[in-house]
């Protein structure tokens, strides 16, 4: 794909980087159990196929100014093929879909750089979470004083090697902006909004369903991130339950917003 305006169709590799991660429906074992066929690579990479062409073609400023709003109907797993589908595209965005190897598609996308940009939120100062903080179990009776009272910050920090560092086994086919100029990917940046919900919540497993996320600024390598978070609903649906959260990312040492992503996830799935 070429920086000349134009978004163009990709394929590549699914990759899951986190098969042992605290939340099981990434491994095998839980996710079979779930009538899955494997561990499910994370919806937040998922994403970052979708957001691809747009990092590639608009490179440092997608990560400044661009918006994306993904939704997850469908489990990719690790390793499988699939393609990224430009279904059109016009101005300074696109819509796609993610299809599987086995012409079914994944997961579908709105990228765009909007005409006017929003203003980026003010951190609120909420109380940082302690090293040996334990989150209450995610029943919705917690989840609805985490509504009502609100949530603890976390704190994470970027760099290349963490294990979100790349959302492509050869971390080189990554757009430049994360292999060549080391910003953070996608993944890592979408990543926080899961983590700061699993932090505030203790949740296995579960599973990460939508986003919509406006960038402000990019997030350089060694950033501290603190992610703040607002429970805005929680609701049922097909005997799942849902949680819709906003998390605010901003420069720990500065308090620069980076970003602004409302998450939508299944943090009950049904039968547990």
């Amino acid at each position: 794909m070429e920086r000349n305006g134009m978004f163009r169709n990709w394929q590549g590799v699914a990759f899951n980087q986190v098969p042992n991660s605290k939340n099981e429906i990434h491994g095998d074992e839980v996710a079979k159990d779930f009538g899955f066929k494997g561990g499910l690579v994370p919806g937040v990479t998922v994403s970052a196929y979708l957001i691809h062409p747009a990092a590639v073609v608009y490179g440092k400023r997608y990560l400044e100014l661009g918006f994306a709003h993904v939704r997850v109907n469908a489990p990719l797993y690790d390793e499988e093929s699939f393609r990224v589908e430009i279904t059109s595209q016009e101005g300074s965005g696109y819509s796609a879909n993610l299809i599987q190897s086995d012409g079914k598609p994944t997961a579908t996308a709105d990228v765009h750089i909007p005409v006017d940009v929003p203003e980026a939120p003010s951190r609120r100062g909420d109380a940082i979470a302690e090293r040996d903080f334990e989150p209450p179990q995610a029943t919705p009776e917690n989840m609805r004083q985490l509504m009502e009272q609100g949530c603890k910050a976390f704190v994470f920090r970027w760099n290349a090697e963490h294990e979100m560092g790349t959302y492509l086994r050869d971390r080189s086919e990554m757009a430049s902006s994360f292999y060549k100029e080391g910003f953070a990917n996608p993944s890592f940046v979408l990543g926080i909004s899961n983590w700061v919900l699993s932090s505030n919540a203790n949740m296995n497993p579960w599973v990460h369903m939508e986003t919509r996320s406006q960038n402000f600024a990019a997030i350089p390598a060694n950033a501290k991130v603190l992610g703040e978070m607002t429970v805005k609903d929680l609701f049922q649906r097909k005997g799942h339950e849902f949680v819709d959260a906003t998390i605010n990312l901003f420069d720990f040492d500065g308090d620069t917003c980076f970003a602004s992503i409302e998450l939508r996830a299944i943090y009950k799935l049904r039968g547990l």
